[in-house]
């Protein structure tokens, strides 16, 4: 199993939600949270704002579906054709051990 982690633009959130879903990819958990990439904030004036909203998408998948997940994100996460700062990173890590709570079971 693989750990994808999407840091994606708030207003895209539930375009990428439905082309996941559109995918076949439902298990999804969704965090709002605050941060700043290579550009290192917005400064507009003499402000600096260093704590840009963004989406946190959490998914535990089988690691065969990592490039189609990986692919579904990036197209639909995307500002306009060619992108833009700001929209975002995805991270892929392996998930050593899985357990469900309710029943206790260790999973694959």
């Amino acid at each position: 199993m693989i750990l994808i982690r999407a840091i994606i633009r708030p207003e895209k959130k539930d375009e990428v939600l439905a082309a996941l879903s559109e995918a076949g990819f439902n298990a999804v958990t969704v965090v709002d949270v605050v941060g700043r990439g290579k550009q290192k904030g917005i400064k507009i004036g003499g402000v600096v704002y260093d704590e840009i909203p963004k989406t946190l998408l959490l998914m535990a998948v089988r690691a065969e579906y990592k490039q189609e997940i990986i692919k579904v994100i990036m197209d639909s996460a995307k500002s306009g054709e060619k992108g833009a700062y700001g929209d975002g990173k995805i991270f892929v890590s392996p998930v050593s051990e899985v357990y469900t709570v309710s029943s206790g079971m260790k999973e694959l």
